[in-house]
Parts: C-alpha cells; sequence; structure tokens
C-alpha cells in the first residue's frame, strides 16, 4: 500500500473517531437541555425548591454550587500552586521527588466516593462540624490539589528557557524570576486550567453527600452575617449543591414534578459546565494575547 493511500485511510479514520465523540456529547448535552427546556427561566433559577408542592426552583442549590466552587478555590489554589512551583522550579530528580509524584498521581485517580468517605470521617466526624459547606469544601479540595498542581507545574515548565535566563541574566534571583516573570507568563494556562477545575467542582456530587449533606436550612439572602445559620454566607451550615439536589430529586424526590425539576435542574448543571469550558477558552486566548509579548525575549 502506498504511504499516500495509507495516510488517507488514517486521517479518516481518525476524523471519524473524533467526528463520533463530538456526537455523542451533542446527544449527551442535547437531550439533557430539551428534556430541561420548560424549565429554563429565572423564576426557575431563583426561587426556593418544594419538597411536596409543585412549582419549586434551584436558587439555594444554585448558590451553594458556586459558594462551593469560592471555598475550594480559595483553599487548593495557594497549596496546588506553591506545590507546581515547587515541582517545576525546586525538585530534583531524587527518590523523594519521585515518591512525591507518585503520590499526585495516585491522589488523581483515587474516587471520589472514597474521597467524600475520607472527608466524612476526618471533616465531619474528626472536628465535629457535622455536614457543612466548609467541610464540603475541603473534600472537594482534597480532590482537586492534585490536578491544580500538575495543571500549575506544566505552566510553568511551559514558559520559555529564555525568559527565565534573561531575567536571571539581569541580576533577578531565582524568587523573583519566579514570582515576576514566570508567574505573570504562566497566568493564561494557569487560568484556563483553573477554571476548568473549578467546573468539575460544580459538578461533583458523590464527595459532597457525605460531608456537605443532602439538605440546609431555610436561606435568607438578605441576611450577610456569616456567622448566623440562616446566612447564605455561613460556611458552617449544612447545604446541598446543584449535582446533589438533582440526585436527591431523582432518588427520593416526593413534589408531583419532581421529574420536570429533576431535568430542568440537570439542564442548567450542563450549561453551567459548558459555560465554564468556553470562558476557560476566552480567557485563556485574551490572557495569551495579553502576555505574548513578555515571552518574547
Amino acid at each position: 500500500m502506498k504511504p499516500q493511500i495509507a495516510d488517507k485511510i488514517a486521517t479518516t479514520i481518525f476524523i471519524i473517531i473524533a467526528g463520533i465523540l463530538v456526537l455523542l456529547l451533542v446527544l449527551f448535552a442535547g437531550y439533557l437541555i430539551y428534556q430541561g427546556r420548560s424549565k429554563l427561566n429565572l423564576n426557575f433559577l431563583t426561587s426556593e425548591p418544594k419538597s411536596i408542592e409543585a412549582g419549586g426552583g434551584i436558587g439555594p442549590p444554585l448558590f451553594n454550587s458556586i459558594y462551593m466552587v469560592v471555598l475550594s478555590m480559595m483553599m487548593s489554589l495557594p497549596i496546588g500552586l506553591s506545590a507546581g512551583i515547587y515541582m517545576a522550579e525546586y525538585a530534583r530528580p531524587t527518590k523523594m521527588t519521585r515518591m512525591i509524584r507518585f503520590c499526585i498521581e495516585a491522589l488523581a485517580s483515587l474516587p471520589s466516593i472514597v474521597i467524600g468517605l475520607f472527608g466524612f470521617l476526618v471533616f465531619v466526624q474528626m472536628t465535629g462540624w457535622s455536614f457543612n459547606l466548609l467541610s464540603g469544601a475541603l473534600a472537594v479540595s482534597v480532590l482537586n490539589l492534585p490536578v491544580i498542581t500538575r495543571i500549575s507545574e506544566d505552566a510553568i515548565r511551559n514558559v520559555p528557557l529564555s525568559v527565565k535566563e534573561a531575567s536571571l541574566a539581569l541580576g533577578a534571583t531565582h524568587w523573583q524570576t519566579i514570582v515576576k516573570v514566570l508567574i505573570p507568563c504562566a497566568i493564561p494556562g494557569l487560568v484556563t486550567g483553573l477554571i476548568i477545575t473549578s467546573g468539575r467542582v460544580f459538578g461533583e456530587a458523590a464527595a459532597l453527600i457525605f460531608t456537605s449533606g443532602v439538605s440546609g436550612y431555610p436561606l435568607d439572602f438578605t441576611n450577610f452575617n456569616p456567622l448566623d445559620s440562616s446566612s447564605p454566607l455561613n460556611p458552617f451550615r449544612p447545604a446541598e449543591t446543584l449535582a446533589v439536589f438533582i440526585w436527591k430529586v431523582n432518588s427520593e424526590g416526593t413534589a408531583p414534578d419532581a421529574r420536570m425539576v429533576a431535568d430542568g435542574a440537570a439542564a442548567v448543571l450542563i450549561i453551567c459546565v459548558f459555560a465554564f469550558n468556553i470562558l476557560s477558552r476566552i480567557f485563556g486566548g485574551l490572557l495569551n494575547k495579553r502576555f505574548a509579548g513578555k515571552t518574547n525575549i
């Protein structure tokens, strides 16, 4: 067989495989959005869920999901970024480094349900906090730490070596080079990866069932006291996120329109995940243009 023919056959096969993947995604997302299309309105997004009556919404679970993303990223970002900087700039090829990489890979491969059980034992029972948002955020942070570490390491390593050498040649210390040169140049990759990681937090359910709980107190969105149990800003209150809410409604919902509510919530969730991915591409492209000149040294 001629090389040109073999190349065309291989290219065709790869295009077909890529088309199948795109088709599966379109069918999956399109089915969910189509099933929940009747609930995609402002009232559904802002009203409270109802356990018995029809017409409930997803306002508190949606807010809890966004709040969970903020809390988890506040805890996992500094640790993950610091670990990525260490692995990219300070770690030497020793047995200790290989052990650290093995631990990162092992932690990344753990099922989320195992992280949830760990969070239940440590953050819920041992601390005496019971089910709350903070316990859920800590569990999700453990789940995302290896991902953020690898994203940070790869983003810093992808900065051209000439940029680092130019900074050191001008008299900057290693730390000054990291803070003022490498991290600003790596920001496009960091932001893209972190937004995608945030979308993963948004759709997490298994780890949160055992940590943040499957129910919550009635919320007063005019109460901004983070120490009050009715305040939406209180991190020590039990709270169900949107993904947990979908699981709960599908498994034990008693409202007459429970199926429609679950379909609408699933449609909102898939739209939010798509939005996170689209935003990551947009911000990544904008930041690449902004910082492109900084790598031309």
